[in-house]
């Protein structure tokens, strides 16, 4: 039993399960080394966000014999122009169209309650029962902690001033060296080690790269892709606060599946309130551009490479969305994707080690007539 891949498996998931326990226990031998963790891991996670954004821009420059220095600064200036578009085109709009949402807020509010009061009129008009003073309930107590969270998150950024300037400084410093040395970082890696755990070690980081680069860059590609046809969509309908929209859903498309229809609540509520051809209408924007994405952009972005089921997306964000909230939903498929292209290639190596011992003591096996 004990020569069983199952066996072996369970014992190795047991010994870690100990190794956490007995890190936990002692963790105050540790706490230099977690705070050196915590210091430097937005830092490095937001650095290696934007290398991977930008390696095809470097990947570009280079096949047009440019210097590496040459091609860095000019990623750089393609960021600050960027930043600066953003800062006196995008932003300003963004910003009267919240103002105007906030001063307009008490107004919506009434309309949004003056249809739920029709709703009312009309219950027994509908072929179903509906618990609507339940539902319109449950809508101002999620109202209500969402702007709570944001409140405390507010007060939490204005209180770490420090962390945020400190993390402001380290991203660009992590990411000058991403683009200068990255390929360095695996050979340097992987230079203790030696024979086939070194040729293993090499493959799964090299493995883990591809993950990571073809999940981000696809997903940030799709992600501009249906924030821009949603923009359009939206103020074709007429629909009011469009940009505004626009940008939520970019940054909600990053999340996998879940993210679009997060993206559609409140401009459907905010569609309701206009009018009701208007939900119909935003309703079948997100349907279309939905079908978009999973028929059209998808397999041509980020083709079958990280070959995951989209039933196993759900149940991932879903369960990570519980665990840590948003930020969890956000890291849950490229962590998954991680796990897997590991657990994959600690099977390939197991395996190929099997048939090599096998291969060996082939010749010392006797044979019966």
């Amino acid at each position: 039993m004990a020569n069983k891949a199952w066996f072996q498996s369970g014992i190795a998931i047991i010994i870690t399960l100990l190794i956490i326990m007995l890190v936990i226990q002692v963790q105050v031998i540790f706490e230099p080394l977690f705070t050196i963790i915590a210091t430097i891991f937005v830092p490095v996670l937001l650095g290696g966000l934007l290398y991977y954004i930008t390696q095809p821009i470097q990947s570009f420059l280079e096949k047009r014999k440019a210097n590496r220095l040459v091609g860095i600064l000019s990623i750089f200036i393609i960021i600050l122009i960027v930043i600066n578009i953003l800062v006196m085109v995008i932003v300003p709009v963004i910003s009267d169209q919240v103002q105007n949402l906030i001063q307009r807020m008490p107004a919506l509010q009434r309309d949004f309650q003056g249809a739920l009061d029709f709703l009312l009129t009309q219950r027994e008009q509908l072929p179903f029962d509906v618990d609507i003073e339940g539902f319109t309930q449950d809508i101002l107590d999620q109202s209500g902690e969402i702007v709570s969270n944001i409140m405390s998150n507010a007060i939490s950024i204005l209180t770490s001033t420090v962390s945020v300037l400190l993390t402001l400084v380290l991203v660009p410093f992590f990411y000058f060296f991403m683009l200068k040395d990255h390929e360095k970082f695996i050979p340097a890696m992987v230079s203790p080690f030696s024979g086939t755990f070194k040729q293993f070690l090499t493959e799964l980081l090299y493995d883990i790269d591809r993950t990571l680069r073809s999940f981000i860059q696809g997903q940030v590609l799709i992600s501009f892709i249906l924030g821009v046809l949603l923009f359009i969509s939206y103020t074709a309908i007429g629909l009011e606060y469009a940009l505004l929209l626009g940008m939520l859903a970019l940054f909600l498309n990053v999340i996998p599946f879940i993210g679009p229809w997060m993206a559609f609540a409140p401009a459907g509520l905010l569609a309701v309130i206009q009018s009701p051809i208007m939900f119909v209408w935003v309703a079948l924007i997100t349907l279309v551009a939905q079908q978009i994405e999973s028929n059209l952009i998808t397999p041509n972005v980020m083709g079958q490479s990280l070959k995951l089921h989209p039933l196993t997306v759900i149940v991932v964000v879903l369960a990570a969305g519980n665990i840590a909230g948003f930020i969890g939903m956000l890291v849950a498929i490229p962590t998954y994707a991680v796990i897997k292209t590991t657990i994959q290639n600690i099977w390939r190596y197991r395996k190929s080690m099997k048939n090599s011992l096998l291969t060996d003591v082939q010749p010392y096996i006797r044979k019966d007539d």
